[in-house]
């Protein structure tokens, strides 16, 4: 496959970056994108140009670190899928394709296609976590769990924290994020000591950090590789009103 690609180029966080187009030719259809962009890089190298700075890690569709905006769409085409697990036999011989960062006021760009998700972090920081001792891993009957809290549990725990919610948000938000890292400990027995403290105070980190309020646009849910569902925003509504409200559960 003979493939133009325009992408975005940017030094550093000051610099005012600038789509810069490249020809990418001889591409296996089997190949990742990341690997087509290995390839184009290793080329830049060789003709002693800087490289595409991008984000990668595992390359299984695990660690979230692989995201980027392809055609206007974060991570792609295709549904349910990383950047890294895109293949390139989703385009066509010939294709124009665009790549950019995620556009956030809290993601700023690091260089390139690189931003700074430390954002995410500091949710994690104000709340997501169990602080009560809970020793080894017990027994999966010693403490019951209704099977009902238990899938949605592993639904809400199945983020991967990428930030495709926060980059096709047309608020920028991140409640799709937040709420699933409260649902995943709020529906378990461990998480109900701070299940007051927790809703409230990553609800704050994510104001904070600078992200849009949520208008249930539906667009993070729709790109979300996980498949995270739009119920646990409703979930973290109902939560944090009872929280602040303290009318109990």
């Amino acid at each position: 496959m003979d493939i133009t690609l325009r992408v975005w180029r940017q030094a550093g966080p000051s610099d005012r970056g600038r789509m810069v187009t490249y020809r990418v030719e001889g591409i296996s259809p089997d190949a990742s994108f990341l690997e087509m962009l290995d390839v184009l890089n290793e080329r830049l190298i060789l003709s002693g140009d800087e490289p595409i700075a991008f984000d990668h890690d595992c390359r299984e569709g695990i660690c979230g670190m692989c995201g980027m905006m392809i055609n206007g769409s974060a991570h792609g085409p295709s549904r349910l899928t990383t950047t890294c697990q895109l293949h390139m036999r989703e385009f066509k011989d010939g294709d124009t394709i665009d790549v950019e960062p995620w556009r956030s006021a809290a993601f700023p760009v690091v260089r390139d296609l690189v931003v700074d998700r430390s954002a995410f972090d500091r949710i994690i920081q104000a709340g997501g976590y169990v602080t009560a001792p809970t020793g080894a891993a017990p027994d999966a009957h010693a403490t019951p769990v209704p099977k009902a809290d238990a899938d949605a549990a592993f639904e809400a725990a199945t983020c991967i924290g990428c930030g495709a919610c926060v980059a096709a948000c047309p608020n920028g938000s991140a409640m799709l994020f937040t709420a699933a890292k409260v649902a995943h400990l709020g529906l378990l027995p461990q998480g109900q000591p701070e299940r007051d403290t927790r809703v409230v105070g990553m609800v704050a980190a994510h104001d904070d950090a600078g992200f849009g309020g949520c208008t249930n646009a539906g667009e993070c849910t729709t790109v979300c590789p996980k498949g995270i569902p739009l119920t646990l925003i409703g979930r973290l509504n109902s939560d944090y009103r009872k929280s602040v409200t303290g009318r109990g559960r």
